[in-house]
């Protein structure tokens, strides 16, 4: 089993930089950040987490350059989006990112994606809320598109090109390992079966219970529910839990780290790599 760390990366957090560097020389595994672009201001959406919406949200920096950073200090661990919100985002302009970033990364690059909670924040991207599952597949298929073929094109409903190229393709083929974040259920069991690798449980409650419908899901895709990697964020560095997750074939844990200044999360970081040590 892997374990990393996720933190909301701010300007007023310790940063993505010295962050990596002290778990890498912990021999953490991973750390992923997450996405938001902006939050509006009228907040007519209530954080799924409950209110009042944490300040981390206002002030995230944005995880590919995050990453790249990360990516450029450090020499083994990996970096990771925990979540992307690929809805937001435009698929040609994604693909060279995520291609470029596992190039220059030597392959250490995970994609986890998401559907989003923020109606008013996607309306400004120019996305229906209610569409969202859609607009996410198409773009991950056309991104799939370009990193795999010489000559890429797509048509679909939201997304449309003609045969191009785009290099650099990713390191890791046909591309990095693409997970979903979210709670179970019939339609994310199906997205995952469908066109990802992979599952980010958020918080790790009830996952046991949930398996078997994924796999179940995965059958009927005509994959193998064995290949699939199951990371949940959020965990607490408990022995136990962390037993218990791989019982369930866990690939991954995730520990969040909160966003604050060094003299606040290196101690979070120290407690968990102290967990660890003690396995």
């Amino acid at each position: 089993m892997r374990f990393g760390i996720t933190m909301f990366p701010t300007d007023l957090s310790i940063g993505p930089v010295e962050l990596a560097l002290e778990a890498e020389a912990r021999g953490l595994d991973s750390i992923w950040f997450p996405e938001h672009t902006h939050i509006p201001v009228s907040r007519r959406t209530r954080a799924p987490a409950g209110e009042p919406l944490a300040e981390e949200y206002k002030r995230s920096l944005d995880p590919f350059v995050a990453m790249a950073a990360v990516a450029g200090a450090t020499e083994r661990i990996r970096v990771g989006t925990g979540i992307a919100l690929v809805a937001q985002r435009d698929p040609i302009v994604m693909a060279k990112e995520v291609a470029s970033l596992d190039l220059v990364s030597r392959g250490r690059l995970d994609l986890g994606i998401g559907f989003g909670w923020n109606v008013e924040e996607m309306a400004d991207h120019g996305v229906d809320f209610t569409r969202r599952r859609d607009v996410v597949r198409e773009k991950v298929l056309a991104m799939k598109a370009l990193w795999t073929e010489d000559e890429a094109g797509f048509e679909g409903e939201y997304v449309n090109f003609e045969p191009s190229w785009s290099w650099p393709k990713p390191v890791q083929r046909p591309h990095p390992p693409l997970l979903i974040g979210g709670g179970g259920g019939p339609k994310l069991f199906a997205a995952i079966a469908d066109y990802a690798d992979g599952w980010i449980p958020i918080g790790g409650a009830g996952m046991r219970e949930a398996l078997p419908a994924l796999h179940r899901a995965m059958d009927a895709a005509g994959r193998d529910p064995a290949t699939l990697r199951i990371v949940p964020f959020g965990s607490m560095p408990d022995p136990g839990k962390i037993e218990y997750y791989g019982g369930l074939g866990v690939s991954e844990v995730v520990f969040r780290v909160p966003s604050a200044p060094a003299d606040v999360a290196l101690p979070v970081l120290d407690e968990i790599s102290a967990t660890l040590a003690s396995l």
